[in-house]
C-alpha cells in the first residue's frame, strides 16, 4: 500500500508557520528575525505567542507569503540549526 501523496502547495501564498523553543525573553524576537530573512514583510499583528502549561516552552505562530518550496527548506533548516527550535510546524 503507498503512500497518500502530500498536498500540493500554490505558490505565492499565505503560509502559517509554528515554531516552539524553549522559553527565552528573546526568542519571539529570535524566531521573527530569522524567519525575516527568508520571507521579509511579517505581519507583526498576526503574530500569536503561546507558553507552555509549565513555561518550559513557547510557541510562536506566524503568517509569511511562501514563494516556493527552496524558500521553506532553507528556512526550517536556518531555524533548526540555530539550536534553540525544538520543532517548526
Amino acid at each position: 500500500m503507498s503512500q497518500p501523496e502530500a498536498p500540493k502547495i500554490e505558490f505565492p501564498c499565505d503560509y502559517p508557520i509554528k515554531v516552539i523553543g524553549k522559553a527565552a525573553p528573546d526568542f519571539q524576537e529570535f524566531v521573527i528575525e530569522t524567519i525575516s530573512v527568508h520571507a521579509p514583510g511579517i505581519d507583526l499583528e498576526r503574530v500569536d505567542i503561546n507558553a507552555s502549561r509549565n513555561g518550559k516552552f513557547v510557541s510562536v505562530r506566524l503568517w509569511i507569503i511562501a514563494t516556493g518550496k527552496d524558500q521553506l527548506e532553507n528556512l526550517f533548516e536556518d531555524l533548526k540549526a540555530s539550536g534553540r527550535v525544538t520543532m517548526v510546524i
